[in-house]
């Protein structure tokens, strides 16, 4: 360490910087560029289908989804309806918000392969309040 060596410090310094993970993903942006919600929390969609996904092991049953192409960028994801008979107030062509489930690193959750996000609200309404009946679905 030089009295004039300040300048060689700070180019080291960042050169480590860009050695890191984290760093590069931040100044980068490449969670928004390859996240279809392009960093948002929420995001609305069109319902294109309702299917049924299988578990992954050990765990056995069917998990009920929905397809839903995105408004803001065309985007086709797979989003879990929570809870039982909650599939049964969705429709096609439904308008829906979905949100991440919360995964790591913005991942799937346990025996869900594949699948990111949950329904939160269908034409506006929360979907809980349509599934418990306190609520009814107006027509679109």
């Amino acid at each position: 360490m030089g009295e004039f060596n300040g300048r060689k410090m700070k180019k080291q310094r960042m050169q480590k910087k860009w050695k890191k993970t984290k760093y590069k993903v931040r100044v980068l942006k490449l969670i928004e560029r390859k996240d279809p919600l392009q960093g948002s929390p929420q995001a609305k969609g069109i319902v294109i289908k309702k299917t049924g996904v299988e578990q992954k092991q050990p765990h056995s049953g069917i998990i009920k989804v929905v397809r839903v192409q995105l408004l803001k960028n065309g985007k086709e994801v797979s989003a879990f309806c929570p809870r039982s008979g909650a599939i049964n107030v969705i429709n096609e062509h439904d308008e829906v918000i979905i949100e991440g489930l919360g995964g790591s690193q913005r991942g799937p959750i346990g025996s869900m392969p594949g699948i990111k996000y949950r329904v939160s609200k269908v034409n506006g309404i929360p979907l809980e309040a349509l599934r418990t009946g306190k609520a009814k679905k107006g027509a679109r």
